[in-house]
């Protein structure tokens, strides 16, 4: 059973994808063709990329967990100070750049790669060329920088020592002078052994402060991390954006989805009745027939003047569905109402007397709706005189009111003039003699009467005859309206007999499931017309065979 649902869903959602088919291809090719337009009309922006690597201190390197850390946020810290101010105004200064440091900074894009010692810096901009020249002087630029502030460090301390060393070669200097002017006589004999011993002493402090010179060159070199250029930046070939090929897919499946969306927030939003899945489902009624739309030639039934066309055969399948749904209690009466105007139910109630009238059968044709009568429009007929002139006689006389149209075996009877009270009269007990005296002289009385929801005619009148018919219009018919039209009927005791489905556009392809495949029709819309003046025709009326 959960297969079985799962496949009716399933072959619902296709049909309803299927329906909607041309807005989905509208919408592809509308987002697709913006996409390529957009993308055709872009100034195309090209990338370039170079690879740094920061060479550590000789310090650091070291097999430590703290080291490492250290090591990833040196990284983190490059990327942020190489996009600073500083670096970034001296990079258009070089280049001569006509922009300020804000664009540029967001022009470049700098990554570490992960678990090693590199950096990608991408620079993006629709010169390919210029966009190579910042990545590389971007880099070249940082890297100078870098250098000079981790000169300043040590800076002072070489300094210093350098001041001290030139100082002691000037004393020492002094002091070799002045040993080379002294002879060996006895006073200057003392005066040499005091410059030696202060010449010595200032080479012993020259060579300490030497010393401790190259220990600040050493730990210079050994605390100071370097950054390299390690794999410059080439002008791009092709650009980055806009990929034409690439968006345009992209809109299309966008457009297709957002379609998508729309279909099916619009079907959730149609609160109609639109297949016969929809009648079973929300009425519990079959559907004896699915009348397809149809063009209406001077306001004849389609039975009339097209005989052997796809709808008289559409009416002829009623007609014998009717049939089977009474085999034990053959149909002597039958009731047409819609539960709402524009439904085309005086439509369906001249055409199913017409075939059955065809078929070898007497049949009369009542026009019920004393409110808006449209049957003698239908049929061509006058509506001088017609069923409301019936109730104000003193005995019910048929000649006049029922008569023999061009036909054969179809029998007529009109609205007649618009009463002022037509519920009182349909439910009197006039009405019920009306009945007996026309299904006295025919086989089968089809009766049209005025909506449901609209006025209490049909339901007064329905549980007099012996099937009523409710005819829906796909599309227009909602699903509450048609609910209760069916709950007042059956309130009122209304042998329902079924559902027929009127101006079914067949080329939708959740009616192709119902075996109708292959059938091309329009929309047409009956409309209610009002009595007209006219002779009526008397004819003598045949005994009932």
């Amino acid at each position: 059973m959960e297969t079985a649902s799962f496949s009716e869903d399933l072959q619902r959602y296709i049909s309803l994808l299927w329906r909607w088919a041309w807005l989905l291809g509208l919408a592809t090719v509308l987002a697709a063709l913006t996409a390529f337009v957009v993308a055709s009309r872009t100034t195309p922006t090209y990338q370039a990329s170079a690879l740094v690597q920061i060479i550590e201190a000789p310090s650091t390197k070291t097999v430590d967990m703290s080291v490492l850390q250290t090591s990833e946020r040196l990284a983190r810290t490059y990327v942020e100070t190489m996009t600073t101010r500083p670096v970034l105004e001296r990079v258009i200064e070089n280049l001569g750049l006509v922009m300020n440091t804000s664009s540029l900074r967001d022009a470049i894009n700098a990554q570490p790669l992960r678990d090693t010692q590199l950096i990608r810096v991408q620079v993006e901009h629709t010169d390919p060329v210029l966009a190579a020249l910042i990545a590389n002087a971007l880099v070249t630029e940082f890297a100078e920088q870098n250098r000079e502030e981790q000169a300043i460090r040590f800076a002072a301390s070489k300094l210093n020592l350098e001041n001290q060393l030139v100082q002691l070669e000037v004393q020492m200097d002094e002091t070799r002078a002045a040993l080379q002017e002294l002879g060996f006589s006895g006073e200057e004999r003392a005066e040499r052994d005091r410059l030696e011993a202060s010449l010595a002493q200032q080479s012993q402090t020259y060579a300490s402060l030497l010393q401790s010179y190259e220990q600040v060159r050493l730990t210079e070199a050994q605390t100071t991390s370097t950054v390299v250029l390690k794999e410059p930046a080439v002008a791009a070939t092709t650009p980055i954006r806009p990929r034409t090929a690439t968006n345009t897919a992209l809109a299309s499946v966008v457009g297709l989805m957002l379609a998508v969306g729309v279909v099916f927030l619009i079907e959730a939003l149609d609160d109609t009745l639109r297949n016969p899945d929809d009648v079973v489902r929300h009425l519990e009624l079959p559907v004896l027939g699915i009348i397809a739309s149809h063009d209406i030639v001077d306001g004849k039934p389609a039975a009339t003047y097209q005989p052997r066309s796809q709808v008289a055969e559409a009416f002829r399948s009623l007609r014998t569905n009717l049939d089977f749904a009474s085999v034990d209690h053959p149909l002597e009466s039958i009731l047409v109402t819609s539960p709402s105007p524009d439904e085309g139910k005086s439509t369906v109630a001249a055409n199913l007397a017409l075939v059955m009238a065809q078929g070898e059968r007497k049949v009369a044709i009542i026009d019920a709706d004393l409110r808006r009568p449209s049957i003698h429009k239908l049929l061509g007929l006058p509506n001088r005189f017609g069923i409301s002139g019936l109730f104000v006689m003193r005995q019910v006389q048929l000649d006049g009111a029922l008569r023999a149209s061009e036909i054969p075996n179809l029998f007529t009877m009109t609205s007649g003039k618009t009463p002022p009270n037509p519920a009182e009269l349909l439910g009197s007990a006039r009405m019920g003699e009306i009945l007996e005296q026309v299904k006295s002289v025919v086989d089968v009385v089809v009766i049209d009467c005025p909506p449901v929801l609209a006025v209490t005619d049909s339901s007064v009148l329905a549980p007099r005859l012996d099937g009523v018919l409710l005819v829906l219009k796909p599309g227009t018919t909602k699903i509450a309206a048609a609910r209760q039209a069916v709950e007042q009927l059956r309130r009122v005791g209304a042998p329902l007999l079924g559902v027929v489905l009127n101006e079914v556009k067949i080329t939708q392809s959740r009616y192709k499931y119902h075996s109708y495949k292959g059938y091309q029709y329009y929309y047409a819309y009956p409309e209610y017309y009002s009595a007209d003046g006219g002779q009526p025709e008397t004819k003598k009326l045949p005994a009932k065979r």
